[in-house]
Order: structure tokens, then C-alpha cells, then sequence
């Protein structure tokens, strides 16, 4: 299982452009969100290799915000594995794109999946 957890980290990247940018000029949160169970949904299905389907998101914090000038890196580890639900854990990093600062915890939070059958009933992981 321990195995299982490390190979299934996920590491994305991303650039922030106009079009992912608020009236701030800071990343906006539903695009941070986005980005964030997409990585966690990767995540997920490589720990499990089935279908599956996020039914929370808990616990979000916004530490900072990411602004035009920025790189982010999505980074998303299993947390627990139960008999139906698995639980990741996605940090979101900012990182100044013109700056040689070591990069900052900038959003956290923790995506509940459940993989379901051909039903959509839930299934064992």
C-alpha cells in the first residue's frame, strides 16, 4: 500500500494567464479549485486504477494569493484509503516567476473520491 501511495503523488504546473486571473488580478479560486481536483482526481485513479468521483472537498485554506507574475505547482498525495473512500491531499505552491524566493504553500486542501461500478454504486478499493 505505502508503494502504492508514493507512486501515485501528482505533480502539475501551471502559468497564471489573463483568462485565470480575478478582477484582482490574482489567480481566481474556482480556477485554483479546478486545477487542484483535477490533480487530485490523477491522484486517485492511480492509487486505485478505477473509476472515480470526487464527493467532498474539505478544508480549504487560501494562505496567499498567486498573481499574474507567477508559476504554480499542484502537488496531490494520497492521504487514507478506506474500504470505499479515498482521501488526497493537494497543496497548491506559488512561485515568482522573476524571482529566485523558494516556493509558498498558497491553497491546501483535502478531496474525498469514491469509485463507483458500471451502476454508479460504490465499489471497494
Amino acid at each position: 500500500m505505502e508503494a502504492n501511495i508514493r507512486l501515485a503523488e501528482t505533480r502539475q504546473s501551471k502559468t497564471i494567464f489573463p483568462g485565470t486571473q480575478n478582477a484582482n488580478h490574482t489567480l481566481f479560486g474556482g480556477e485554483a479549485l479546478k486545477w487542484m481536483d483535477e490533480v487530485a482526481f490523477i491522484t486517485a485513479t492511480r492509487y486505485s486504477r478505477k473509476k472515480m468521483f470526487t464527493v467532498a472537498i474539505n478544508n480549504i485554506k487560501f494562505w496567499r494569493p498567486a498573481d499574474k507574475v507567477c508559476f504554480v505547482e499542484v502537488v496531490g498525495k494520497v492521504q487514507s484509503v478506506g474500504a470505499v473512500k479515498l482521501s488526497v491531499k493537494v497543496e497548491m505552491y506559488v512561485e515568482q516567476m522573476y524571482d529566485d524566493k523558494k516556493a509558498q504553500i498558497a491553497v491546501e486542501g483535502l478531496f474525498v473520491f469514491v469509485a463507483l461500478d458500471e451502476n454508479h454504486k460504490p465499489q471497494r478499493l
